[in-house]
């Protein structure tokens, strides 16, 4: 157990300062401040050369566990199932895998893998994403960071080939902040005033925390929306001429930066059922006395 340990948490006490915090202590790096950008190389498209925006980043001011791309342990894939997405149905990936240059010397890299919204099922539940559509997220490592950039958006289904909804892009990001945070109604991605124009319900003050359980550990997630990372802009969007919302770009130029700590592990629960099952054991034990003496 030690042992492990030590070999997870050796690599991050190895690391420089900058590798581990990027600039400013922010737990990322600008992939733009070396020729990298948050918009991903998507194939096949028309214009070629259009991407989906890198619109969530899971920084590496988290806790160390959650950066590691596993289940186990309380690690990123246990977050997401978290908030109800998880791997290809059966491991099987039907997609094109699409590729993000994160400015960290890898140069055009291809996706780690696509997880998608399970309905609430770990087990087929992204099968049924696969032919209805929901949430579903991209994402990549950065390498001289570590910390995971994400591309989230809500698709349709596979009858619509899997083209992206109406504000689909600003949608899927904050409809997974809200779920990485509980929220108890829906994060206000656009609102109309009363002349009927649209507007950004959310700026780069926006700020929301919260707290999900899953597999006995608990994630507590601080959320900032960052602007200057994305462009408020259409441009090289893929699927733009579709999903945007009248007057408005298809992105809306906001990133939501989630900073995550476990608060409560496996054995955290263990402790507290032990704790929980001393009294009735005592009234249990009482009550066989009583019926003994009968």
């Amino acid at each position: 157990m030690l042992v492990a340990l030590f070999l997870l948490l050796l690599p991050l006490a190895m690391a420089s300062p900058a590798m581990l915090f990027g600039r400013d202590g922010l737990g990322y790096a600008d992939p733009a401040d070396n020729g990298g950008k948050l918009l991903t190389i998507a194939q096949n498209t028309w214009p070629e050369g259009l991407g989906e925006p890198l619109n969530a980043i899971i920084s590496t001011n988290s806790d160390p566990r959650v950066l590691v791309d596993s289940a186990d342990n309380g690690g990123f894939l246990n977050y997401m199932l978290a908030q109800n997405l998880g791997e290809e149905c059966f491991g099987q990936a039907l997609g094109t895998p699409q590729e993000a240059n994160l400015g960290d010397g890898q140069g055009n890299k291809n996706e780690v893998q696509v997880l998608r919204w399970n309905y609430g099922d770990i087990y087929i539940g992204t099968c049924m994403e696969t032919f209805k559509g929901g949430l579903h997220a991209r994402y990549w490592y950065q390498n001289t960071t570590g910390a995971i950039f994400l591309a989230v958006s809500e698709e349709k289904g596979l009858d619509y080939n899997h083209d992206i909804i109406y504000n689909g892009y600003n949608l899927g990001r904050d409809w997974f902040v809200g779920n990485a945070t509980n929220q108890d109604s829906l994060i206000p991605t656009v609102l109309e005033t009363v002349n009927g124009t649209w507007y950004s319900g959310v700026t780069n003050q926006t700020t929301y925390s919260g707290d999900k359980t899953f597999n006995n550990y608990t994630y507590h997630t601080d959320v900032q929306y960052v602007s200057g990372l994305l462009p408020n802009s259409s441009d090289g969007v893929n699927h733009a001429d579709k999903m945007s919302v009248p007057g408005m770009p298809a992105v809306d130029g906001l990133v939501a930066v989630l900073t995550v700590s476990i608060t409560a592990t496996p054995q955290d629960f263990a402790n507290a059922a032990v704790k929980l099952g001393m009294p009735a054991l005592g009234l249990l034990m009482t009550a066989v006395a009583i019926i003994l003496t009968l």
